[in-house]
């Protein structure tokens, strides 16, 4: 199935919303990934709850495809790479560590998020720069909690924008989102084991909703 990214222009440089929950610059050769969230089944495993296995491999897939269809020269991580200290498992790790020499041409920086203070910093080996927000790259202001900068456009991550669309009668659904304000945007998260924000109204703001392989500007 062909996937349909939303072209955007944002602080006058192209971008793509991409359906896997992330955004391409083809201009820097970079993706933005928010809310990997590496490990948090295994976490929840950890803490005796019954919930399925496989989502570290299924999100490092995603990101394999994504890899090979842009080359980006740079992937960095909105905060909130691994969920917990929980999730360091010998399992997880390895898939990784395996992963990262799958990508070894790729530089990746992670800009710490609330749970990576708690989780700690990726180890060595995966071969992550880890930074604090903001992390300025070109126009871009990267970060992990929303806000605004005083001379760079945010990116952010953190609360796992969501919106609901209606249909005919009482038919609605509920869909991962990027939220687009003045100075800032909001990417979904990318991890498949996530939660959400259901993301309000305001002026001046604007979604694009995430469904299927496509993403769709909403209306007005």
């Amino acid at each position: 199935m062909t996937s349909t990214p939303c072209a955007v222009q944002w602080t006058d440089e192209s971008l793509q919303l991409l359906p896997e929950r992330a955004i391409w610059w083809p201009a820097g050769r970079a993706l933005f990934v928010a809310d990997l969230h590496i490990g948090k089944a295994a976490t929840y495993r950890a803490l005796g709850q019954p919930v399925p296995a496989g989502t570290t491999h299924e999100n490092l897939a995603r990101l394999d495809a994504l890899i090979a269809r842009h080359v980006p020269e740079r992937i960095v991580f909105l905060g909130d790479f691994l969920h917990a200290a929980q999730a360091r498992t010998t399992h997880v790790m390895a898939a990784l560590d395996a992963w990262r020499v799958r990508h070894a041409g790729t530089a990746m920086t992670l800009v710490r998020g609330n749970h990576d203070s708690r989780a700690g910093d990726p180890p060595p080996a995966p071969r992550i720069d880890v930074v604090d927000e903001p992390h300025l790259l070109g126009p871009f202001a990267c970060c992990h909690h929303p806000q605004t900068h005083p001379t760079h456009f945010v990116l952010a991550g953190h609360v796992h924008p969501m919106r609901r669309i209606h249909g005919s009668g009482l038919d609605s659904l509920r869909l991962p989102c990027f939220v687009r304000d003045e100075r800032q945007a909001i990417l979904p998260a990318f991890g498949e084991f996530t939660g959400g924000w259901s993301a309000e109204s305001a002026p001046n703001r604007r979604f694009y909703v995430v469904g299927g392989d496509g993403v769709w500007p909403l209306p007005g």
